[in-house]
């Protein structure tokens, strides 16, 4: 992490955002008191969206992140501002205030807070911070939060970039105002109600990678994590001189988006279908099938295509409480369960192959890890649908260059929901002169200056919670 990345944030607190937590009639005598936390973006190595199938995913932090300032009110007033979102068309503050979260039977519902916080397209942003409040109440972490806040955000995760922007915001959000309240969380916790925030106020299926990750990570280690629903399997660390970066494709994707959620629902649908024609639960995933199992024993169950109207009336709804099987939709079943089975493989593999070329020393090995991110690549775009031209063509140029380039670039992927985003690219040793060239091809087929990310930074937890007082 950049010290002056913190610092810069601090400055913004101290003079833009000072304003808005000691109003002018109190900025002589009184002092504010913050609770600042960090979280970082997310480069997603390899699993990608096989995480709500309950697949082992390998996830990175990136140097980019999100800071959020908590003051905590007495009013019961809920004051928020997203500094600089306005670049991205929206309207930069909300308010709102506690009262609203309930109405004469008690707590409202996760359906009315949704709207409470979506119904305005400009500002809809809110759900992501705002529903941290509502969540910690939700789900029983507190019976009454002790006030309102004042919430001061700002982000350099680009929105839409495919590097977990949402879970950035709503990790540090949501670190910021449980210490601001005196709240302990554990860390998978946190993480799983940050989810909630995405999933159920947001109203955004993901699966829970990008939160772990953004509140789990370590600066330049690989995060492996079984999403069954979230056991950490522990942190894996590069060869010597390997890494990971990130290319943007500029191509904006959406996790909310219909793709996504159309191979979603696919993937769950298959499972239903499993489940009730071999009467075996799996689990609970698809992914506790093995390639080899699922081949021989299951495969023959699973339409290549199936119409929303006909699975309804033959197997109802499926396990997910995130997406709904809508009757006019046609999914592709077999594809989406596919995917799953076989990018929890690759995984495993991809991590055991990195291990052994620490062992032996073998940069050789690399090649197998590239070919099983290529691998995964194909299968987004051709299994699930949710590849682009542009991250076609940054994959394409990746493998390109390797063939040209004494072996420094070994394997691209598209990464996170797909549909556009970023590309993650292994690589060895000093590569700029490469990256280079691939910028330039890229810019004169699309037009676009695609961005790179590179670097890696702490997580939320790794970074703690610190405490500013403005005065």
């Amino acid at each position: 992490m950049k010290q002056k990345d913190y610092e810069a944030f601090r400055y913004l607190l101290k003079t833009r955002a000072r304003e808005f937590f000691l109003p002018q009639s109190e900025r002589g005598q009184a002092s504010a008191e913050c609770f600042i936390a960090r979280a970082p973006g997310r480069i997603d190595v390899m699993g990608g969206v096989g995480d709500y199938s309950g697949s082992v995913v390998l996830e990175g932090t990136l140097a980019e992140a999100a800071f959020a300032a908590v003051h905590p009110r007495t009013d019961g007033q809920l004051r928020l501002w997203s500094y600089g979102i306005e670049k991205e068309g929206f309207e930069p503050r909300f308010e709102t205030s506690l009262d609203s979260f309930y109405h004469s039977g008690g707590l409202i519902s996760y359906e009315e807070a949704k709207k409470l916080f979506t119904s305005d397209p400009a500002k809809r942003w809110a759900a992501y911070i705002g529903g941290a409040f509502y969540v910690l109440l939700a789900e029983g972490v507190v019976d009454r939060l002790p006030g309102g806040a004042d919430v001061f955000v700002h982000s350099s995760v680009p929105i839409g970039a495919g590097v977990s922007s949402s879970a950035a915001i709503e990790v540090a959000a949501m670190y910021a105002a449980t210490a601001a309240y005196g709240i302990e969380l554990e860390g998978l916790q946190l993480a799983r109600l940050c989810q909630i925030v995405e999933n159920r106020v947001a109203g955004a299926p993901c699966g829970i990678m990008d939160q772990v990750t953004s509140a789990l990570g370590r600066q330049d280690e690989l995060l492996a994590l079984l999403c069954q629903p979230h056991e950490l399997l522990g942190f894996h660390s590069f060869p010597e001189e390997c890494y990971v970066f990130a290319i943007d494709s500029g191509v904006k994707h959406s996790v909310a988006g219909t793709k996504y959620t159309r191979a979603r629902t696919a993937a769950f649908m298959g499972l239903a279908i499993l489940m009730k024609e071999t009467g075996q639960d799996f689990g609970g995933y698809l992914c506790n099938i093995t390639p080899q199992e699922y081949w021989r024993s299951y495969r023959r169950f699973l339409p290549a295509k199936m119409k929303g109207e006909e699975f309804i009336k033959r197997y109802g709804q499926t396990p997910d409480t995130v997406t709904q099987v809508q009757p006019d939709e046609t999914y592709s079943v077999r594809a989406c369960v596919e995917h799953a089975i076989y990018e929890n493989a690759r995984v495993r593999r991809f991590i055991e192959v990195l291990n052994a070329v620490k062992r032996t020393d073998n940069i050789s090995m690399l090649e197998e890890a590239g070919d099983l991110m290529y691998a995964s690549h194909w299968s987004y775009k051709y299994k699930l649908a949710l590849g682009a031209r542009e991250t076609d063509l940054l994959v394409r140029l990746a493998q390109k260059y390797f063939l040209g380039a004494n072996w420094r670039l070994f394997g691209a992927k598209i990464t996170g929901g797909g549909s556009g985003g970023a590309v993650a690219v292994l690589a060895i040793g000093e590569i700029s002169d490469i990256l280079k060239d691939i910028l330039h091809d890229y810019y004169i087929e699309t037009g676009i200056n695609a961005r790179v990310f590179q670097g890696s930074s702490p997580g939320a937890l790794q970074f703690g919670v610190r405490k500013m007082t403005l005065r």
